[in-house]
């Protein structure tokens, strides 16, 4: 049975409309500056392309690894701000924004138009209702110890805090982009297709030019790292966007909100001011989500707006590695019925707990029975 929703601590927003909470974010909030965001583009790009030429360049076989370490998170820069254009706040112009995305998503070996449509569509559409949004799917201590010994492996990786790179080459970029096939009727079909292809072309153009300028060590510094690199950051920072011990997933539609979603169950990571810049405040989520027609450079101030308003509703936390860790080692696996959050190890006596119960439940029945 679902959780009811007045029983929970975001019950008073589950009527609440999207828009409601949108009318706290003051209009200024919403001002697109093309100049800005090209400067930050120019800047992101201009990082990616000294971190790959060192890569290439140096001789010594760690300064070429240190630098493609570098390079994947210029890519995770240079995707965060793809990721705005494609959600339209940075550009009056759709066609500017494509563009410039689809460059910005090339050196992910991302596909910009596949990626807007599950990613603004099903992630943004229905924000931790499981049953639409998979991404950070958490599993129920049941589902888990029914699955094969490789499929649990697989899994325990991807709640690592050091190997959840696979969750987002395993759950999104391979599934979602890769291997994805669009309904015939689809109106976007054929601009999937050209995606991939400009995608494709890139990889293997960029990949011979590594090689034919660096060889085989220039290829693992140069592509094959920076493309790890930055599937860890993606990885690390969706996790970390909507998954905390105070924060739900929802498998029953009844329980489940937009303003729930989009406000409740999206949160607030605050890093060094460096930090936030590089990465353009994409940890500062919640205001994202509830409109993520917001550009990049207003979510601290469309932050503050929803704070003096909602602030009771916002998962705020300072980052830290030991933070980090803490979420992965309690976030593991998850009681949609309770809305609780379990370890492996705590599912395991959660598990017995459950087996006995319905054992005694079992036994007295039977005893019933015979007493007739």
């Amino acid at each position: 049975m679902p959780t009811e929703p007045s029983k929970s601590p975001y019950s008073a927003l589950h009527p609440v409309k999207l828009q409601t909470i949108r009318d706290a974010i003051h209009p200024e909030r919403y001002q697109r500056s093309a100049g800005r965001a090209v400067a930050w583009y120019i800047f992101d790009g201009a990082l990616y392309l000294a971190f790959i030429s060192g890569a290439l360049l140096v001789q010594s076989i760690w300064l070429k690894l240190l630098f493609g370490l570098l390079a994947g998170s210029a890519i995770a820069f240079m995707f965060v701000w793809a990721h705005d254009a494609a959600h339209g706040a940075l550009f009056q112009s759709k066609r500017v924004a494509e563009v410039m995305g689809t460059i910005f998503m090339l050196p992910s070996f991302n596909m910009y138009r596949l990626w807007a449509f599950g990613h603004n569509r099903v992630h943004h559409g229905f924000t931790s209702f499981t049953p639409i949004d998979w991404i950070w799917r958490p599993w129920t201590p049941s589902e888990y110890a029914s699955k094969r010994w490789w499929q649990k492996l697989v899994y325990r990786l991807e709640r690592s805090p050091y190997t959840c790179a696979l969750h987002y080459l395993l759950r999104v970029w391979w599934p979602g982009m890769v291997m994805f096939k669009a309904d015939a009727k689809n109106k976007d079909s054929r601009s999937f297709t050209i995606s991939k292809l400009i995608t494709l072309g890139f990889f293997l153009a960029f990949s011979a030019l590594v090689f034919a300028a660096a060889g085989v060590w220039g290829v693992l510094a140069a592509v094959i790292l920076p493309f790890i690199v930055f599937n860890y950051y993606i990885a690390l920072f969706v996790f970390l966007h909507h998954t905390d011990p105070q924060v739900p997933f929802f498998s029953e539609k009844e329980e489940w909100s937009q303003s729930i979603g989009q406000l409740y169950c999206s949160t607030i990571v605050r890093c060094s001011k460096i930090s936030e810049l590089l990465i353009h405040n994409i940890l500062i989520h919640a205001p994202h989500h509830v409109d993520p027609r917001i550009p990049f450079y207003h979510l601290k101030g469309a932050y503050e707006d929803l704070a003096s308003q909602y602030g009771q509703y916002i998962h705020e936390v300072r980052f830290s590695f030991r933070h980090v860790r803490g979420i992965f080692k309690q976030c593991q696996l998850y009681d949609y019925e309770a809305k609780r959050w379990m370890s492996f190890r705590s599912a395991r006596s959660w598990i017995n707990e459950q087996a006995m119960a319905l054992s005694a439940s079992s036994s007295s029945m039977v005893l019933e029975e015979a007493a007739k």
